[in-house]
């Protein structure tokens, strides 16, 4: 049996290593569009702030370490751009060299994660704004907030990436503006839950911006401004865009696929697909949220790594099913 897993991170990582404990004589290969196949999403703001201090720390596994431990053949910077569900075949690009060539596959794995939201404002496209996914972003990031001379920056978005990289920002030593779309930080919580953090943040000398809508940003000689709808413009040196996230589905799209919740994959309890040879897991996929039994998108490496491993459990014929996710979740927010 063949089976080809197109992302790695957290759900495609270990749907590869399941498999190979499940299956010794499986052919695995694992494409990952960008350059490490295994590494912590969530501690990529936390690099940023030096509280992780080496770059290897964000590392889980290499290609070489898969290759040794778990006969698995990881190619980075190797994006699919196609899916033929008829031949059962995907159409690869080596981003090295720009070699396409097709692999076919027996079972097929999507894990493609989520892309971040970059909203349609005028100049949105500045080199002064950051998003953060990836470990290359993350080391665009710290490059420029460390070798650019900046001194001050605008988080939008204020969900855990935003708080998180104010927080980290902030004990840089920059000016931290955290501007913030709804009436409170972190949506999950009640109001009066959150405004024990807007306390807590401004305290440690974070501006938050409030209900407050961004209409445009314009470079300037000395940095970039934030314009706001009926506020004066917040004038720094850098932006860091933090508004949420969209599953990653066009490959999925594009081959048919049945989608959902906000154009996610749509899976059954085995995390299957509507083709029965393509599984798919983890940020780009919709599943049930146990506690209001509706049909949601939680972008979480938990339910990412175990639904990876129930994909690989039933590629291997065992019978494992997924019963959904309390979105559950923990944030550190400066120190108490």
């Amino acid at each position: 049996m063949k089976v080809v897993i197109v992302g790695g991170v957290a759900g495609g990582a270990s749907a590869a290593a399941r498999l190979r404990r499940l299956d010794e004589n499986a052919q695995i290969i694992m494409l990952e569009r960008s350059g490490y196949v295994s590494y912590a999403n969530c501690g990529l703001p936390y690099y940023i702030g030096g509280t992780i201090k080496e770059q290897r720390s964000l590392t889980l596994q290499t290609p070489a370490s898969f290759a040794a431990r778990f006969n698995v053949e990881a190619r980075v910077q190797h994006e699919v751009l196609a899916i033929d569900r008829e031949a059962k075949t995907v159409t690869v690009r080596d981003l090295t060299n720009g070699r396409e060539y097709t692999e076919n596959y027996d079972k097929l794995i999507l894990a493609p994660g989520a892309r971040p939201v970059v909203p349609p404002l005028p100049g949105v496209d500045s080199s002064k704004i950051y998003t953060l996914r990836t470990v290359e972003d993350t080391l665009r990031l710290r490059e420029a907030v460390l070798n650019k001379q900046v001194k001050s920056v605008a988080v939008l978005g204020a969900g855990f990436v935003g708080v998180e990289m104010a927080e980290n920002l902030q004990e840089l030593g920059l000016e931290v503006s955290l501007i913030q779309r709804e009436e409170h930080i972190l949506p999950p919580l009640d109001k009066d839950m959150a405004s024990f953090l807007h306390a807590h943040m401004r305290a440690q000398g974070v501006k938050l911006l409030l209900n407050q809508n961004v209409t445009a940003f314009t470079e300037t000689a000395a940095g970039i401004d934030v314009l706001l709808q009926d506020q004066p413009a917040v004038s720094v040196d850098m932006v860091v865009l933090a508004v949420g996230v969209a599953p990653e589905t066009d490959l999925a799209r594009a081959a048919g696929l049945q989608l959902g919740v906000k154009g996610s994959i749509t899976v059954n309890e085995h995390m299957q697909t509507s083709d029965a040879d393509i599984y798919a897991g983890g940020d780009a996929v919709s599943i049930t949220n146990s506690v209001s039994g509706e049909k949601a998108l939680i972008a979480l490496a938990g339910p990412a790594n175990k639904q990876g491993r129930i994909a690989a459990d039933n590629i291997a014929g065992l019978d494992s099913c997924y019963q959904g996710s309390p979105a559950t979740a923990v944030l550190k927010v400066f120190k108490i």
